[in-house]
């Protein structure tokens, strides 16, 4: 039976159709074929692949992936959130090679491309699963929308010009009420992502929780607050305010009217990712952040040896 390998791509690049032209190839030669989203791949010119191992093409929908070994993501983080929605219900792992800026979400880079490949071809690789959020929200107890995410929920207020009144609920207690211009429920994966941008702490990877942040919120105690993952969260949107928004990943929109209330625990189903250095976190933020570690000497020697 063919190995498969679906790959997900940011078409919008004329190096990126150049690059997914290498991996077609590459993969061609180790005998894995590539399943490939039609319109994203028209314009690919991968031409003289052995017989039996042009690309297989397929819809771009949820569980498109499945029977693949890796979902090959050839893009940035928005590109790889896509991809989690067709790899997320049937369990395929992500592999994110970053073409595009910053790509936390990214295990590689264009210039580690061929390591990644190879270890896609030996299967020289490790497999974590990533904390995911549900969201059900309601009106007058009727569900109006349902969705999930790998980095965050938000609601947010869809006019500009009105503030929106909140209520915040934490297994079944009220914790406070303001205004603001939304409340984001992330998960540690996404606390590098739109909840840091809002002011959020980062969170590694490895640690299971949730995170609550407040946009711009009008009030005294609006912090970020870092609760137990199998925690039961709640927004609670003013009856007598403006209607809200709900997103999911920032791809997911739903309408919410004034007195919506939206429900947010722990994901029934993980997202699955590739790791193949195990490269610290602490390494990963100072690559992408470009941090400052100039002066650091690291432990002494006696130190490292207990």
């Amino acid at each position: 039976m063919t190995r498969e390998v679906l790959v997900v791509l940011h078409s919008g690049r004329a190096t990126n159709l150049r690059t997914a032209a290498a991996v077609a190839q590459r993969l061609a030669a180790s005998g894995v074929r590539l399943r490939v989203i039609g319109e994203e791949w028209a314009e690919v010119e991968c031409d003289g692949l052995p017989a039996g191992l042009t690309p297989r093409t397929v819809e771009g929908r949820p569980g498109c992936a499945e029977g693949a070994e890796v979902v090959l993501v050839l893009g940035g983080d928005g590109t790889l959130l896509r991809a989690a929605e067709m790899a997320r219900p049937v369990g395929v792992p992500l592999l994110g090679v970053n073409l595009g800026r910053v790509g936390f979400l990214a295990e590689a880079e264009q210039e580690s491309l061929n390591d990644a490949l190879d270890a896609v071809v030996e299967g020289g690789y490790s497999v974590e699963e990533r904390m995911t959020i549900d969201a059900v929200a309601r009106t007058n107890g009727d569900v109006v929308a349902r969705s999930w995410a790998l980095n965050e929920v938000t609601v947010e207020k869809s006019s500009r010009e009105r503030i929106l009144e909140v209520v915040l609920e934490v297994d079944a207690r009220p914790v406070s009420a303001f205004g603001c211009d939304g409340v984001l429920c992330a998960t540690p994966t996404g606390s590098t992502a739109y909840a840091f941008s809002a002011g959020g702490p980062l969170v590694w990877p490895q640690v299971e929780a949730m995170l609550l942040v407040p946009s711009n919120a009008h009030a005294l105690f609006a912090r970020p607050m870092v609760i137990a993952p199998d925690s039961e969260v709640a927004i609670e949107v003013d009856p007598g305010g403006p209607p809200a928004v709900l997103e999911c990943d920032g791809r997911r929109t739903f309408a919410l009217p004034p007195g919506a209330r939206v429900e947010l625990a722990r994901g029934g189903t993980s997202v699955r990712m590739v790791r193949l250095d195990g490269q610290p976190f602490a390494d990963r933020l100072v690559r992408k952040f470009d941090l400052p570690v100039r002066g650091w000497r690291g432990a002494p020697d006696a130190h490292r040896e207990r």
